[in-house]
């Protein structure tokens, strides 16, 4: 069989790793949640339909487009040679017409939300496809990808309530440090290949010691942020319960990892920041709806 021919539901799945996901959906329902309960605002099965496909289309649109633009990259570097499409599962013009089909449904859910989403809508998917391109001229690349995520919480709010506050970006800053910190783990693991091919990462430039200790500086102002929101908007122990949850297995990563051992990366990567962010939702969400 052409593998070319092979392009199933599971090979796309897995070209856009659908179960990262996880990371920011939780803080969009953080987001979503604040506009109700907090705003007046009554619940919408029609509008959290709308919020989900917002977020699934946009991260299928930005994984798809990120694997196309790197599609030379990865044929290049053995621990990504037998993504996709270097391999040829996926072929590069299906991947691309992927991820347009993808942000033009995106935009098109966002008519269907409210004004201003669907007029922010192409900034937020400059952001996220644009972090496609940092890698190759700015160390910096880990922030743009978190900007990237931490429009999640302050997208679904503004869906909810159609205009700005302050409150959930404290929850976007959060996401901004957490998600650049871990992904600086995750980049240790090229950080000699980013350097033989002029790719920047924090690793690349810092060292994989300094870019440890930027990461763990990051996620004390994850932490930070999130103790500010909990403390402006109560929710009881649950709150504190949740902080505490989730600074344990922020802690935990970076046990996992070190500069000379880089073999449970992957743990560190999805397992715990996947359980880190759906349990801190699920005790805020009670913090809200149970007293």
């Amino acid at each position: 069989m052409n593998p070319k021919s092979s392009g199933t539901v599971a090979n796309y799945l897995s070209l856009i790793k659908f179960s990262h996901t996880v990371f920011a959906l939780p803080f969009a329902l953080i987001g979503f949640l604040l506009g109700l309960k907090y705003n007046g605002f009554d619940f919408s099965t029609a509008l959290a339909i709308k919020v989900l496909l917002c977020m699934v289309f946009a991260r299928n649109a930005a994984m798809a487009f990120n694997r196309w633009t790197d599609r030379n990259i990865d044929a290049a570097n053995p621990r990504t040679i037998n993504r996709e499409i270097p391999s040829g599962i996926i072929s590069e013009k299906s991947a691309l017409m992927f991820a347009i089909i993808n942000a033009l449904l995106f935009i098109a859910t966002t008519f269907f939300i409210n004004k201003l989403c669907f007029l922010l809508s192409p900034i937020a998917l400059l952001v996220v496809l644009g972090y496609s391109y940092t890698k190759r001229f700015t160390a910096l690349c880990h922030l743009v990808l978190g900007v990237g995520l931490s429009l999640a919480p302050i997208g679904a709010f503004l869906a909810v309530t159609g205009k700005f506050e302050w409150e959930p970006l404290l929850y976007s800053f959060a996401v901004l440090f957490w998600v650049s910190g871990f992904d600086i783990i995750y980049s240790l693991q090229d950080d000699a290949f980013d350097r033989m091919n002029q790719l920047k990462s924090l690793p690349s430039v810092l060292g994989r010691k300094n870019a440890l200790i930027l990461s763990r500086f990051f996620h004390v102002l994850t932490l930070l942020f999130l103790l500010a929101a909990i403390n402006h908007k109560s929710f009881g122990n649950w709150g504190y319960i949740g902080l505490l949850l989730f600074s344990m297995l922020l802690i935990y990563q970076h046990f996992l990892v070190k500069e000379d051992d880089l073999s449970k990366v992957n743990i560190a990567f999805f397992t715990t920041n996947g359980i880190a962010s759906v349990v801190f939702a699920l005790c805020l969400t009670a913090g809200m709806f149970i007293r």
